[in-house]
């Protein structure tokens, strides 16, 4: 293995560790250094006592002692995954004590490399991916990252094994592995724990082959073990025992001696801070790669979201195509039309016996500007309507020849009846196209023939558009006669139930509806008449409307507010899960900030998903209810709310399972089994 194989970066391992050895300045020292436990159970336990030691730059040293003495604790200490209780820890003459969280990360990414006795690989990583994660983190591009770790394995005999997960790889091929991601940065400071303690006998002589290779190229190699055989590679032998050093070799003068010619550089200058996860799009492959890993997990989580957007878009179209309906039946009643109708008694539903008559009809468009035409109406709600065997139970209408006009409602065939026909009374009628196809079916000629109201014959004289219905009006189950024709034909009484009123500029209506009042008032002596005007129905129905499409997307925000705690819970599951995971990318130099990034970008990732397949299942489920006659609507504004909100509630749900992950202890978390 060449130089060039192992090491990276502006300067060589041996560089920078003759830098902190030049004036016989340590590059690791501890001072007195404790480190206290304390139990579940109150109990205090003293991992070290005291602990002095100075490590020089370029030493292979091996710290040895049993089960329990302390050194994997110190290991923890000296690879910065953990603070001493008491004493100092210098770093190259500098204080670690003051670095924050993400100080110690940067420490550990650029001067440490850890080599682990279970290897400590991500089971979804390929061997490749597995020696990139340090470089990840410090912010190289991937090119650069693929090169220098195909080159690490490739080194170290694994040019064939690339693309292969921890578990299609052996004990000794795995920890080769561990080997590449501690150097992938430098690894200028090597710690193993145990890393022989998993290896067959072979395997474990392979890798101590390596670490003394190393030792010889110049990196500092810190070995910890409890094998006396595996501790006589190193050239110096610290034993331990109880947390303390009962005996220490000693370095060899040639590490504390050593000198550079150059002048002194403090490694802390080279410090440069790496963009989170070399951006936010390394934090989504990450994500990516972890929930397709996950994908049962994953598709539990996203069933919320889906469910919560799928039921926004849907129950939203169905409230927006109720409205466009509402909408429709009153354009096609006219916006410009007005309604006078008897007064209400007080206090009740029902109205005052009508004091209408046609006369107030003609007089009020005679006498009232901006009045275009007043019609009266009587009806009956339903009347047989026969013509040869077919019949019909129908509303029969009474009204005048403005009728057309007034409802903007053009006829299919014939003519409209006049006024004077209605002054004439004459029996002639103008059918609705429902009744016209009920009794003269497969396109029978109605025109010219006679039908029966009641028993009175009546000559069909035209037939009208459909209209579609309008609410509990259809005006297309209707037919049409003279208004006088009816009052004394028909209905035996001559006053009209309402007055249709057609005005002309709708931007004067209300003063119009006004004039009406007043001048009726006046001629019946008394209000006992009201007037609407469809425009304020149309109000009215329009804030009835949008109160029941409130209702339905207050449910379904709720079932999004559902999907966001499943997601909190589903992520939340999954921080426990990978507790081990995040205590190896920060044992490799993952920030407090680079944990968050990509637990967040797993939420939201995972909302988007749901977002957008919760989108179309709603598009979905409303087409299949229009299919069923269900009137609905889809707009591009709900849609993008919905999706707004599935990515909301993964960023503010996700946050605190992932704000959880990223304030892990190092240690802790790689305890974790």
């Amino acid at each position: 293995m060449s130089d060039s194989s192992l090491l990276g970066g502006e300067e060589s391992a041996a560089e920078v560790n003759s830098i902190a050895a030049d004036r016989a300045i340590p590059l690791i020292e501890l001072r007195e250094v404790t480190r206290t436990f304390v139990t579940g159970g109150g109990v205090e336990v003293n991992a070290l006592r005291g602990i002095d030691l100075k490590i020089y730059a370029g030493e292979f040293l091996a710290i040895v002692g049993q089960s329990g003495s302390g050194k994997s604790t110190l290991m923890n200490i000296l690879g910065c995954l953990d603070r001493p209780t008491s004493g100092k820890y210098l770093f190259a003459g500098r204080d670690i004590e003051s670095f924050d969280a993400d100080g110690l990360a940067w420490l550990r990414r650029e001067a440490f490399g850890f080599v682990f006795q279970n290897y400590n690989l991500l089971g979804t990583e390929s061997a490749l991916e597995n020696v990139q994660v340090p470089a990840v983190y410090a912010g190289l591009n991937s090119h650069e990252r693929a090169v220098r770790a195909e080159s690490l394995l490739s080194a170290l005999g694994l040019g064939d094994r690339m693309d292969h997960r921890p578990t299609q790889l052996s004990g000794g091929q795995q920890q080769r592995v561990s080997i590449a991601r501690a150097m992938m940065n430098g690894g200028n400071v090597i710690l193993a724990d145990e890393p022989t303690g998993a290896l067959d006998t072979q395997s474990g002589i392979e890798v101590m082959a390596l670490l003394e290779d190393l030792a010889a190229r110049g990196h500092t190699v810190i070995l910890i073990t409890h094998d006396q055989e595996v501790a006589a590679h190193a050239e110096r032998i610290i034993e331990f025992r109880d947390g303390e050093v009962i005996s220490d070799s000693g370095p060899k003068a040639e590490h504390v001696d050593a000198r550079n010619n150059g002048k002194l550089r403090d490694i802390f200058m080279s410090r440069k801070a790496s963009p989170m996860l070399s951006g936010m799009g390394e934090a989504v492959r990450m994500a990516f790669r972890s929930l397709k890993a996950n994908i049962f997990r994953t598709m539990l989580t996203l069933l919320g979201i889906v469910i919560g957007v799928s039921s926004v878009v849907a129950m939203l179209a169905i409230g927006e195509g109720a409205q466009q309906d509402i909408l429709a039946i009153m354009n096609q009643m006219g916006t410009n039309v007005m309604t006078v109708r008897p007064e209400r008694l007080p206090g009740s539903f029902r109205r005052l016996p009508s004091t209408l008559t046609l006369d107030d009809a003609q007089q009020v468009e005679a006498n009232i500007p901006n009045i275009v035409a007043a019609i009266p109406q009587m009806q009956s709600r339903s009347s047989t309507i026969r013509y040869g065997r077919n019949d019909s139970e129908s509303s029969v209408i009474a009204t005048t020849g403005a009728m057309p006009e007034v409802e903007s409602w053009p006829l299919a065939q014939g003519v409209f009846f006049t006024d004077q026909d209605s002054e004439q009374i004459a029996a002639v009628t103008v059918l609705g196209s429902e009744v016209a196809a009920t009794l003269f079916p497969e396109g029978q000629n109605a025109l010219g023939e006679y039908i029966l109201i009641g028993n009175v014959p009546f000559q069909v004289i035209g037939i009208m558009t459909s209209k579609g219905s309008q609410g509990f009006n259809n005006p297309d189950d209707a037919v049409y006669i003279p208004f006088r024709t009816g009052a004394i034909r028909v209905f035996g009484q001559d006053n009209a139930e309402e007055i249709r009123v057609l005005v002309d500029n709708v931007d004067v209506i209300d003063q119009s509806e006004q004039n009406v009042l007043e001048f009726l008032t006046a001629r019946h002596g008394t209000q006992d008449i009201r007037v609407d005007q469809n425009t304020s129905f149309l109000e009215s129905a329009s804030q009835s409307q949008e109160t029941f499409t409130l209702l339905l997307g207050s449910v379904a925000a709720i079932s999004l507010l559902v999907g966001g705690i499943g997601v909190m819970n589903i992520m939340l599951v999954s921080v426990t899960e990978r507790t081990r995971e995040i205590g190896v990318r920060m044992a490799t130099g993952a920030r407090q900030s680079d944990i968050l990034s990509q637990f967040l970008s797993e939420a939201i990732v995972v909302s988007c998903f749901g977002g957008l397949i919760g989108v179309g299942l709603g598009i979905g489920v409303g087409l299949i209810l229009e299919s069923f006659g269900v009137s609905v609507y889809f707009s591009s504004t709900p849609m993008l709310l919905a999706f707004t909100c599935s990515v909301s509630t993964g960023l503010i749900f996700g946050f605190a399972p992932a704000r959880k992950a990223s304030k892990l202890d190092p240690v802790v978390a790689l305890a974790n089994e």
